[in-house]
This record gives C-alpha cells, structure tokens and sequence, in this order.
C-alpha cells in the first residue's frame, strides 16, 4: 500500500524517476516549455515552482540547493538571474499545462508544460463590478449621514455649554453665601 505517498510513480525506480524530473527542470528552465505525458507534466510542475521559490530568496544555501538538484550552471544561473526577476511579484503559480490529446503511438496523454509569461491581472465580471458600485454608493450614503449626525451632534453641545457654565457661576456664587452663614451661626 502507498499510503502518505505523494509523488506519482510513472512505472520507474526512484533513482530514474528524480533524473527524469532533474533532466525536464533542466529544459524547461532553458527553453520555457517542454512536451512530456500528462502525468510527467503534473510531477514536473511540483519540481519547477519549488527551484523557481528557491531563486526567488535568492541566498546562497538557495542557489546550492537549486545547484544540487539541477547539476547545470548556466541554468542556475539563468534561474537566479532572469526569472527570478520575472517571477520576484508572482506570489505562485510559474508553470501551466496545456492538456494537448492523445499520443498516437500508445494513447497516453500528452501535455505542454509552459513557465508563465504574463503579469499577474484580474478582469472584474459585471456582475462583481455592479456591485461593487452599489457599495461604494451605499458606504458614500452612510459616510454623509454620519457628517449630518457629527455635524448636529457638534452643534447641541455648543448650546449646553453656556448653560452649564451659568450653572457653575450660580453654584460658586451660592457657595460663600452658604459659608457666611455657617460662619455667623458658630
């Protein structure tokens, strides 16, 4: 039972399945796409984006380990130079797979592995975009409403104010009065 494996076997020994997936890293990263099974293509992928996370940290224990797995200078140093430039604001998501039919020989499904070329943009639906205005709308809404409120609340307490200090006179004044009698009575 393969129980808590992640990796796809593709039918070979480990020692031949991490030199294939060492030889497709090391192509796709020279040419940028490559053609290979469905299969090969999905494991190929895990590989890629992690020697492409490594180049974007960019340290030397980075560079060492891409070096190790990949065993090609001139392709590390591609990976740590160009396309870490590239990919330095992509939070993910390097590669695609363009799913391409069947091989005629055997019938396996045959794949396109591509690094990905554009930058990262989201094209809002109409949908999201109506609503969206009708939120900015309300918040606009509410954000008037509140000034109306701060506005009349700013403007009851100038009125009280008067009263409260005419209060505190007439609390200071009636205090000696209330002293000089004390005084008078002892």
């Amino acid at each position: 039972m393969r129980h808590r494996k992640r990796s796809r076997r593709l039918t070979t020994t480990s020692e031949h399945r991490l030199a294939l997936m060492r030889n497709q890293v090391r192509d796709l990263l020279t040419h940028g796409r490559i053609v290979t099974t469905l299969a090969k293509a999905k494991e190929l992928r895990r590989y890629a984006e992690k020697m492409i996370t490594l180049a974007k940290k960019g340290d030397l224990a980075s560079r060492r380990r891409a070096l190790a797995f990949i065993q090609d200078k001139a392709v590390v140093r591609k990976l740590f130079t160009e396309l870490r430039e590239k990919y330095l604001d992509r939070p993910g998501g390097y590669t695609r797979i363009v799913k391409l039919g069947e091989r005629r020989g055997d019938g396996a499904f045959l794949a396109m592995v591509e690094l990905v070329e554009e930058k990262l943009t989201f094209k809002k639906s109409k949908k999201t975009s109506e609503r969206l205005k009708k939120i900015n709308e309300f918040i606009e809404k509410k954000k008037k409403e509140l000034q109306l409120h701060q506005e009349s609340a700013e403007a009851k307490p100038a009125e009280n104010q008067p009263k409260v200090e005419e209060e505190r006179v007439q609390a200071t004044e009636e205090a000696p009065s209330s002293q000089a009698t004390q005084e008078a009575n002892a």
